[in-house]
């Protein structure tokens, strides 16, 4: 059970870290460098769509991603909850 932990916490973190990147590194620091590129259809630039909503798209793009992975990893470790049988 401590590899299942193991992975768990290696998903956390990388996915985390991507959050982080997209929301403090594309909203803030490179807002400015990506302010140069404009949302085609809508005009704004691309920073501060980032900085709007890009960056919360992107959190949930990454709750269904940590799904993903965890109902791969509970499968492959042998604890998915659809399996048990409900006992009366």
């Amino acid at each position: 059970m401590n590899d299942y932990w193991r992975r768990n916490l290696r998903y956390v973190g990388a996915l985390l870290t991507i959050w982080a990147v997209v929301s403090y590194g594309a909203g803030i620091l490179f807002a400015d460098a990506l302010d140069a590129v404009r949302i085609p259809g809508t005009g704004f630039p691309l920073g501060f769509w980032f900085a709007q909503q890009g960056s919360i798209y992107v959190f949930v793009v990454l709750i269904f991603v940590y799904v993903f992975l965890m109902n791969r990893l509970d499968r492959e470790f042998d604890v998915d909850e659809r399996d048990e049988e409900v006992a009366t």
